[in-house]
């Protein structure tokens, strides 16, 4: 097992062994020193869901008040007037099939995919190589659409998809350590909202099992469910 850094070890020694309201996790975060880079905020529930059952899936998207903090790249995968549409919107790539292929062979500089129906025949083939990345488009978070222009905007926005893993667990970035903390509570605060929201109709019993946020670099500090209207 990896040997905790020392700034770690400092870091965690001033997280209590309680669960802390939200604001109070968050300012605590961001007085910590982990890195000499700015870090990714992250929030992670465990959810009381098994996913392996169809109506006990959750995901869905969240439009973050102030963004991610990061630009993303945005693969548009269209034809016709779509990929004018798309490339006007401020798309990083927009490309027709023969994008597929580039792919299948290991091309993947992007950070979102988005597709128009028509070509989703040929962008099923990338369900290996973009699902488990979490890239795969799909018509509930927007990214199988005719309005590319739209989507496109969207994700530079601060548009974040979220889908539970296979341990039950959704992971979601809430923007970075140098956002100021009301610019942070209010993206956590969306993002957790938008996840009670996504309850599926086969969960049973406790919904939102426990609730953690941390850094890049940083512990992770338990957040108490309750306070967030978690059930």
């Amino acid at each position: 097992m990896a040997k905790k850094g020392k700034k770690l070890r400092d870091a965690s020694s001033k997280v209590e062994s309680r669960p802390y309201v939200l604001e109070e996790a968050l300012t605590l975060l961001k007085s910590f020193s982990t890195a000499k880079f700015d870090e990714t905020v992250e929030v992670s529930m465990r959810l009381g869901v098994d996913p392996r059952h169809a109506d006990q899936m959750v995901r869905g998207t969240v439009q973050l008040p102030h963004g991610t903090g990061k630009t993303k790249r945005v693969l548009v995968i269209a034809d016709g007037e779509p990929m004018k549409q798309a490339e006007e919107a401020g798309a990083d790539i927009v490309a027709g099939e023969e994008i597929v292929a580039k792919i299948m062979d290991g091309f993947l500089d992007f950070d979102a995919v988005i597709a128009t129906p028509s070509m989703m025949r040929v962008v099923g083939r990338l369900g290996k190589v973009l699902g488990p990345r979490g890239l795969m488009p799909n018509p509930r978070t927007g990214t199988v659409t005719m309005n590319v222009a739209n989507a496109v905007k969207e994700i530079k926005a601060g548009k974040v998809a979220y889908k539970v893993d296979k341990t039950g667990i959704i992971h979601g970035p809430v923007g970075k350590k140098s956002f100021d903390l009301a610019k942070l509570l209010e993206n956590a605060e969306s993002l957790v909202q938008s996840v009670l929201k996504a309850k599926p109709p086969g969960a049973k019993g406790k919904y939102v099992k426990s609730v953690h946020i941390s850094s890049t670099m940083g512990p992770g500090i338990e957040i108490d469910p309750g306070s967030l209207g978690a059930t």
